[in-house]
Parts: structure tokens; C-alpha cells; sequence
């Protein structure tokens, strides 16, 4: 199982970084560049690694959120998850420049790569500078970016599927108070719940989508990402399919483009992603997101290993994939990595 959770992790920084030369370019400049299939391999940085973004940089501050609150509520019998994510992202708010009071201790902030700005989401950065939570409750704003969904696959590692569903929507609805800025989460972490538990694809999205629509508003993700699957069980070319769901900008299209790479592709890991990342749109996400749901599906094995071995903070993402795995550790090195406040 715990090649699972190393195959989410580690695809969904690979998804990221390939993703990430072209984020910003039309098709037409991303062949003018890379050739006529577009983008197909990493591009090594001057670092010597292929570089990740905020999309990964969030992920990993996710998963040191869901660590700590998990020390927080078995040393004190009771937390708030969601509070304790923020904490975490208050955290990367720091590693991007922003200054603000939160304790800047554990392991995941002392990660010198992190210190460095990737194109952060405008959404994200303003809502953890307000000083302010949003709660689905009580949206914080109307975005509904995809700066919650990139983020939101550890969620569906650490919790059963309905659990991992709601908790998707609250650690999402933190900066993102649109309904289909925070459902595309919950769906996204039900996704890879019931990915680990099926080791079915198409079963999984076919249960993601029930639970989905039980949910108010609901409509508008839902219809797209219907249409992904609906799409992928078609003959288009992956351009004139991605074309229809979007750009990837907002959260269900991010999502039901992933969606829909990953059951096109769902035994080729490089396919899938080659496919996510060639279009118009937020490459890098739609990169991230797919390869979080063919790593759970497939593991880390299907993911090429010079892939895994080019990639900035691969050694990283393995220790917190296998962190994540664990969950909790009553030893003074983890307390120091995890602490629970």
C-alpha cells in the first residue's frame, strides 16, 4: 500500500513539473517550442532538477497540516483539522515572502527549495494574508480557482472516502468559497480514497460522482466532469476533448480534465500526463492532479524513473508520502518534524 501513497505524492510533483514550462503557453507555442507532440519530458532547471510549483509547495504543506493535527489530537484529545492545515499554509505564505506571526517550526519549513516563488495562485496568497479562515459555511471570497484542488490529494490518503470528501471541501474552502472551488476538492480526496480501496478507476469516479451530487450546488462540477467520462469512453484527440472540458483554471475543469486523462490513459502513467499538460490552459495543475490519481492507482512503480529521479524534492515527497503512511509516531524525532500545536 505504502507505493500507493509514494506514487500519488511523487506523480503528482512529476504531473507538476511537466506541466510547469508550458503553464502559461497556447498549444501553438508549446509545439513551436518542444516540437510537434508538445511537451513530453521534464526540463531540467539550472538547479539540475526538474522544478515543482506551488501546486506541489501546498501539497506538501497539507501534508505536514494533516501530520500535526494528527499529534494534536492524540496528545490532546481534541483538534480542528482544518485550523491546523491553515497553520500550515500560513506557513508556506511565509516561505513565499509574506511575513506573518505563525510558529515557523517542524521540518517541512526548514526545506530550502520551498523558499522560492512558483507563480502562487492570487487567491491563495490574499486569503491566508486577510488574517481570516474561510469556512464552506462561510465562503471567504467567490473564487473558484483550482488553488484548492491542486492541493487537496493527501487528504484523500489520510481519511476514509466520506471523511475524506468533507475535509477536502474545509481545507479547500480556506482560501476558496465558491461551491465549485471547494466540491472539486472533496471530490478529488473522495477520488483517491476510493482509488486506494477499489483499485478501480472508473468504479471510483463512478462513486465520486454519487457522493458529489448529494451535495447543494453541486451542478456545475458535477456536469463536467460527467462529461469527462463521457468523453474518455470516446475517440476524440486529447486537444478537442480537453478543449470542451476547459482550461483548467477553475476547480472542476482542473478536475474533470485529470479526470478525464486519467481513464483515457489509466495503464500508461506518461501517456496520461503528456496528454493533462499539451493544451491551453493551467498545465501544471491539470499535470498534478492527474498524476495524483494514476500514482495512487498504479503506484510509484509506473512512474518512469528518470521522472522520479530528475524531480526537485523527490527524496522529500518519499519521506512524507511514508510519513503520511504512518500517521503518527510517539518518538522526540517526530514530535520535532510534527509538532502538534
Amino acid at each position: 500500500m505504502i507505493n500507493y501513497y509514494r506514487g500519488c505524492l511523487i506523480g503528482g510533483a512529476v504531473g507538476d513539473a511537466l506541466g510547469w514550462p508550458v503553464e502559461f503557453m497556447h498549444m501553438n507555442d508549446i509545439k513551436r517550442n518542444f516540437g510537434k507532440h508538445g511537451i513530453t519530458n521534464l526540463v531540467i532547471a539550472n538547479n539540475g532538477y526538474s522544478e515543482i510549483t506551488d501546486d506541489t509547495q501546498m501539497t506538501i504543506f497539507t501534508i505536514e497540516g494533516l501530520l500535526r493535527a494528527e499529534n494534536r489530537g492524540r496528545s490532546r484529545g481534541v483538534v480542528h483539522t482544518p485550523s491546523m492545515v491553515h497553520k500550515s499554509y500560513l506557513r508556506w505564505l511565509a516561505t513565499q515572502g509574506v511575513e506573518n506571526p505563525v510558529n515557523r517550526d517542524g521540518w517541512v519549513y526548514g526545506l530550502a527549495e520551498l523558499h522560492t516563488r512558483r507563480a502562487p495562485g492570487n487567491t491563495c496568497l490574499s486569503a491566508l494574508a486577510s488574517g481570516q479562515i474561510g469556512e464552506v459555511s462561510k465562503p471567504i471570497n467567490e473564487s473558484k480557482g483550482c488553488g484548492g484542488v491542486m492541493r487537496t490529494a493527501p487528504v484523500g490518503l489520510f481519511y476514509d472516502k466520506k471523511t475524506a470528501f468533507q475535509f477536502g471541501c474545509d481545507i479547500a474552502a480556506i482560501t476558496h468559497g465558491h461551491p465549485s472551488g471547494y466540491l472539486s476538492s472533496g471530490a478529488l480526496s473522495y477520488l483517491i480514497a476510493a482509488v486506494l480501496e477499489t483499485s478501480d478507476l472508473s468504479n471510483a469516479v463512478e462513486l465520486m460522482l454519487e457522493e458529489l451530487k448529494a451535495w447543494p450546488n453541486h451542478e456545475e462540477c458535477s456536469e463536467v466532469i460527467s462529461k469527462a467520462v463521457q468523453l474518455a469512453a470516446e475517440n476524440h484527440p486529447d486537444s478537442k476533448a480537453i478543449e470542451i472540458l476547459g482550461e483548467g483554471w477553475v476547480g472542476e475543469e482542473a478536475l474533470a480534465i485529470s479526470i478525464y486523462c486519467a481513464l483515457k490513459y489509466q495503464n500508461d502513467f506518461r501517456a496520461a500526463l503528456i496528454a493533462a499538460v499539451n493544451h491551453n490552459g493551467d498545465s501544471d495543475s491539470t499535470g498534478a492532479i492527474t498524476g495524483n490519481i494514476l500514482g495512487a492507482l498504479l503506484g510509484i512503480e509506473s512512474i518512469p524513473e528518470q521522472w522520479v529521479k530528475g524531480m526537485e524534492l523527490s527524496r522529500e515527497l518519499l519521506q512524507l508520502a511514508d510519513d503520511l503512511f504512518h500517521r503518527y509516531d510517539e518518538t522526540e524525532a517526530w514530535q520535532k518534524k510534527y509538532p502538534g500545536w
